[in-house]
């Protein structure tokens, strides 16, 4: 089939993209489903900074790719040897698929796969395939990359079963495209990695996406104080009425100002903004025997340093969080569970709905922190 889709041909072209248009519109031959994959028609697809950091080039990858990997859609055609989907089902996107098989998978850790990760790396589908091929020029005929398995900023799209977990047929496919990356991984981040327990006093450091997802995690646990940290007001404003009790404005003097909240620092800090000086901070403004758990990916060169002797003398811990430590199948429709249950507002984060052709002009704005959740709506 011929679909309309987002390509990205060049990495590092100068904001404002509205201007630039790192995104081109292309039209693209899609191919049929392979043997364990699902032809999905796309409902829905957020914006996330994890295509930001593709764009402005911080995560090489290989191009041309189609990015978008949070997002849901219907299935329309089911490859062979697929089992547990049918034509028609609501779908989420994970955003590393997951071969049930190495021994990251086999010890319940399917977030690390290890095939997963090296399909995410090479720009292919599980099964190494591509499934992408221009039809317009240039470049005629040569087949683009998927975007970790996903690549949603298109009318429809080739998956791995693995990448997808049926969800709840009536949820508006706007919503359920979150769970398949901001909640799942800052949710994740707190309940899976971080395994905040009631009264424990919790600190999180950036309100995108994933960080107020985490805050509505920690919230969902039980923790106290909660402590939601950023530059600006407004996202601070947002942190209070999903449940925050105390804000800092970032800076300077928000490691002193939580630990005087905590009495001491927080039992866990939570870093989603993707740098290392922000985790440094987060590190800083934990207790003695706390967490920093970070879910943030700073740039590939960055390095993070501690004073080595307070890992031992303060027993310390520092996590890393990817895709919120999570079981998808498992994980997506518990907390679809929790949303439904009013555990989870995670409607509170969809901030701007856009057509696929405003998607550049949807970048500048969470390149400058003026949304949180920003769907492409295609339905």
């Amino acid at each position: 089939m011929t679909v309309t889709a987002a390509v990205l041909s060049d990495v590092g072209l100068p904001a404002p993209y509205a201007q630039s248009q790192p995104l081109r519109l292309r039209q693209l031959q899609l191919d049929a489903p392979g043997r364990g994959e699902l032809l999905v028609k796309v409902g829905a697809a957020g914006l996330c900074h994890s295509d930001l950091s593709v764009i402005d080039g911080s995560r090489p990858r290989p191009l041309p790719m189609v990015l978008g990997h949070e997002a849901a859609g219907r299935v329309i055609a089911i490859g062979a040897d697929v089992d547990g989907f049918a034509v028609g089902d609501q779908v989420v996107f994970s955003f590393v698929p997951t071969c049930g098989h190495c021994a990251p998978c086999a010890s319940g850790r399917p977030a690390l796969c290890e095939p997963g990760a090296a399909a995410n790396t090479a720009g292919s589908l599980l099964g190494g395939e591509r499934r992408w091929q221009l039809t317009d020029a240039p470049g005629a005929g040569s087949r683009p990359h998927h975007h970790l398995g996903v690549s949603a900023f298109a009318e429809a799209t080739v998956v791995s079963a693995r990448s997808a977990v049926k969800v709840d047929a009536d949820l508006p496919a706007e919503i359920a495209a979150l769970f398949g990356c901001a909640v799942m991984t800052g949710v994740g981040a707190a309940v899976n990695t971080a395994r905040v327990q009631p009264g424990d006093s919790v600190a999180v450091f950036g309100l995108g996406g994933v960080g107020l997802a985490a805050l509505l995690g920690a919230r969902a646990a039980g923790a106290y104080p909660l402590i939601a940290v950023d530059v600006l007001p407004s996202k601070l404003a947002l942190a209070r009425e999903l449940g925050a009790t105390h804000v800092v404005a970032a800076g300077e003097d928000a490691v002193a100002q939580i630990r005087a909240i905590t009495a001491g620092g927080a039992q866990t800090t939570i870093e989603t903004v993707g740098s290392e000086v922000v985790l440094g901070q987060a590190y800083a403004a934990t207790r003695r025997g706390g967490t920093t758990v970070t879910a943030g990916l700073p740039h590939p060169g960055r390095m993070f340093s501690v004073p080595a002797v307070s890992l031992v003398a303060e027993e310390r811990t520092v996590k890393g969080s990817y895709m919120g430590s999570a079981v998808p199948s498992r994980d997506i429709p518990r907390f679809v569970a929790m949303y439904r249950a009013g555990l989870l507002p995670v409607d509170r984060l969809l901030t701007h709905r856009l057509r696929l052709d405003e998607i550049n002009a949807g970048f500048d704005r969470l390149a400058r922190g003026e949304a949180v959740r920003q769907v492409v709506v295609f339905d």
